[in-house]
């Protein structure tokens, strides 16, 4: 049976949108596991960041773009100001470490999806 040229493209969207939620899925429990074991070497933080655009290519859609963007401003500004993360890190200093992968792990992700949204609205009369 010989598939046309919509059903392939709706078999490929499937495929990627696959390789999405895997590539969330592991850039989650990276960032987790390297955080328990200490571990935020620049090799690592890239390839969070590499699995962090895979995301925001593949997985975040135009409806779900705004409480995505929402919920990774509120991250940012909460680890990145530094007081929670002192408070945290006094507590377990790996679950610092944690966050901080996370946040080099959606930050990438929230790029594109800014970058996305401004094109949009750019190119809309």
């Amino acid at each position: 049976m010989k598939l046309t040229f919509n059903q392939k493209k709706e078999e490929m969207f499937k495929k990627m949108e696959k390789v999405g939620k895997i590539a969330f899925l592991v850039g989650v429990a990276l960032a987790i596991v390297l955080g328990v074991i200490g571990q935020a070497s620049a090799l690592w933080v890239g390839i969070l960041a590499i699995l962090g655009l895979a995301v925001g290519f593949l997985n975040v859609t135009h409806k779900e773009s705004t409480s995505f963007l929402v919920a990774v401003v509120a991250l940012l500004l909460a680890v990145g100001n530094g007081t929670i993360s002192a408070q945290i890190s006094s507590l377990w200093i790996n679950l610092g470490m944690m966050l901080s992968n996370i946040v080099a792990f959606v930050a990438p992700a929230a790029l594109i999806v800014a970058l996305r949204g401004i094109y949009e609205t750019a190119g809309t009369k």
